[in-house]
């Protein structure tokens, strides 16, 4: 868990990016990672040459003979802030096109990485901060980057922008993924689902009775621990957790950057991130394995509002949804990548729900008809402040099966205010009711129970069923089936009132004429 202490330094480290003028906020981001990035590459060779020491097995170096002053623990003792500009920006960045200390994927993603700082103050100052936080330390460094990471909530990017972290776990508990699960996001972006997920998996499957940890100290006298997950679920998995487990797309190579290494801040030791923009043809052209029936869970939010240059979409996807809006595309990606029996949980602006155009109503209806639409979940529209004030839902579906009820949650408040200050309001929270709720009809659907409980459309939580939602043209906006109770006011008699009035009228006359008698 991050503390107060470490927030400050962030906070200060951020700043001082921002005085010395690197105030672009994905910029600040990006540089920061390739600077922590060579942190971890040391701590790794560090770690590495320890376990040599003890079992007397090789390893592959990250950092050759001519390449130790390359090393963190070198650097950070370099007292000439212009040599150490001079070291980092001539040296240390196109080394990294030689490394695959944290992944060969990760490694491919640092082969174009630039230092924008031009100061030497400024990256004296970011190496300093840098050496004093806790990468070492496996509990505590995914979270540390995601303090990071919400940083970018006052900036949209590029049109895209951060997913809430507490709308991406309650969708997670949602979903409650397992250790064989392959999971995909097709806009990964920072990769915030895929790092919440891979949290809920050592939550889910880890404890401490099966943790084995190592405490190393490095030549320099920092603590170096390493976590080995053993004896527990999670454990049998984790060659596939490190490899095969979680899946991101993106085409901005800076955002591929800041997603890898927020999965292997988190403890993923080679994600399968690519270059890629799921909705043209060469996705399908060079990923044949991932683009068809390749993944058991997808989590996504995908860009709203976008429109594309249909000569580069997939004729495919247009044959499925004849369409340029991205937002009705990405589903029809979604459905094309899960395997028979394959879950998503996708959040769409509200237009998705009730648009009526022949694409929308054709994407809802081979949702009703040749898929499982299980859930439709609505948020309110402050979930995404302060950069965007859309109406938004999630949709819940499964590849294949049938729908014969759809359920629906009317979610109101979120835990903060929905104004674009966000402040946190503890009292005002329906993600723990949305969460127990939907585990409760789940398990009872699954038992093959009754579900008439949840047949009442008055509650924030009903479901309706599937003929109902055809004949209303498969509208999914859930104000077209939520029956608002109207409670009947009663008024007083007229005659009453009447008197009333009257009654109070000769006070008022009283009153002014004790007044005049005073003058």
């Amino acid at each position: 868990m991050i503390t107060g202490p470490l927030k400050s330094k962030i906070d200060k480290l951020w700043e001082d990016f921002w005085v010395g003028g690197v105030t672009n906020p994905l910029t600040v981001i990006e540089q920061i990672t390739f600077l922590m990035y060579a942190r971890l590459l040391d701590i790794n060779e560090t770690s590495d040459e320890k376990k040599e020491e003890r079992t007397k097995q090789p390893f592959k170096r990250r950092f050759g003979p001519d390449q130790q002053h390359l090393r963190w623990s070198k650097l950070r003792h370099v007292e000439s802030a212009e040599k150490l500009l001079t070291v980092v920006r001539d040296e240390l960045f196109p080394f990294f096109k030689t490394t695959t200390g944290a992944g060969s994927l990760f490694a491919n993603y640092m082969k174009d990485a630039q230092l924008m700082v031009q100061k030497p103050s400024l990256i004296h100052k970011a190496v300093d901060t840098i050496s004093k936080l806790p990468l070492h330390q496996n509990d505590t460094k995914g979270d540390l980057y995601e303090y990071l990471l919400s940083k970018l909530t006052t900036a949209g990017i590029a049109g895209q922008f951060r997913t809430p972290r507490h709308i991406i776990r309650a969708m997670i508990d949602i979903m409650d993924p397992v250790a064989t699960d392959r999971i995909c996001d097709p806009a990964v972006g920072t990769a915030g689902f895929l790092s919440g997920a891979y949290e809920f998996m050592l939550e889910k499957y880890s404890s401490e009775q099966g943790t084995i940890r190592e405490q190393i100290k490095a030549d320099d006298g920092e603590t170096i621990e390493s976590i080995i997950y053993s004896g527990d679920q999670l454990g049998e998995h984790r060659h596939h957790v490190d490899h095969d487990m979680f899946h991101g797309f993106d085409f901005d190579a800076t955002m591929l950057r800041i997603a890898a290494m927020n999965l292997v801040m988190h403890g993923v030791a080679e994600p399968d991130i690519h270059d890629q923009d799921t909705l043209s043809q060469s996705f399908s052209d060079r990923h044949p394995t991932a683009a068809r029936n390749a993944f058991d869970l997808v989590l996504a939010n995908p860009p709203f509002k976008g429109v594309i240059d249909e000569d580069d979409t997939d004729p495919e996807l247009l044959r499925a949804v004849r369409t340029k809006k991205t937002e009705l595309l990405f589903i029809a990606v979604i459905l094309r990548m899960l395997k028979v029996g394959g879950r998503a949980a996708v959040i769409v602006p509200d237009g998705v729900l009730f648009g009526s155009s022949k694409a929308h109503t054709q994407l809802r209806s081979t949702l009703v008809n040749d898929n499982q639409l299980e859930a439709v979940i609505s948020l309110p529209s402050g979930v995404f402040k302060p950069y965007a004030g859309v109406s938004t839902a999630i949709i819940i579906f499964t590849k294949g099966g049938v729908t014969d009820n759809v359920w629906f949650y009317d979610l109101l408040q979120d835990g903060f205010s929905l104004d674009d200050k966000r402040t946190e309001q503890i009292d005002k929270n329906d993600i723990p009711d949305l969460v127990n709720q939907w585990q409760q009809y789940r398990d009872t659907r699954n038992a093959g129970q009754s579900l008439d409980q949840w047949k009442d459309k008055t509650q924030k939580a009903f479901m309706v069923d599937k003929q109902a939602i055809i004949d209303n043209k498969f509208d999914l906006s859930l104000n077209k089936y939520q029956v608002i109770p109207h409670k009947e006011e009663t008024f007083e008699d007229p005659k009453v009132l009447l008197k009333q009035l009257m009654a109070l009228e000769e006070d008022i006359q009283a009153d002014l004429k004790v007044l005049e008698g005073m003058l």
